[in-house]
């Protein structure tokens, strides 16, 4: 499927941009939704465990622009909770938000 038809075409989500860094979790509504195209789906499948939005675009083969799309789409209908990085005073991401980024993309290149 053509990357614009995963997004309707959208190349932002309508709510706040959301950080490369951000880590994604599944919340109890995300658990009990039903009838979601299988991209939505394989998101909160991967967001039982926290899963970042690079680690999303990876498994989903997209951009993460458009894993980021996806995710603002699930994060406005409830479904998953995004935790923002804490960055430093240069608003760049820590060290260990980076280091667990790496280790989330080296677990599932493994």
């Amino acid at each position: 499927m053509p990357v614009f038809a995963v997004t309707g075409g959208r190349t932002r989500s309508a709510g706040e941009e959301l950080p490369l860094e951000s880590i994604v979790t599944v919340t109890v509504s995300g658990r009990h939704a039903a009838d979601l195209q299988l991209e939505y789906r394989t998101i909160l499948g991967l967001a039982t465990a926290p899963v970042s939005l690079v680690e999303i675009g990876a498994v989903l083969n997209v951009p993460v622009g458009v894993a980021r799309v996806l995710v603002g789409d699930l994060a406005d209908a409830g479904h998953v909770a995004v935790h923002r990085p804490m960055v430093d005073r240069d608003g760049t991401p820590g060290p260990e938000v980076l280091e667990r980024l790496l280790e989330g993309l080296r677990a599932r290149s493994a």
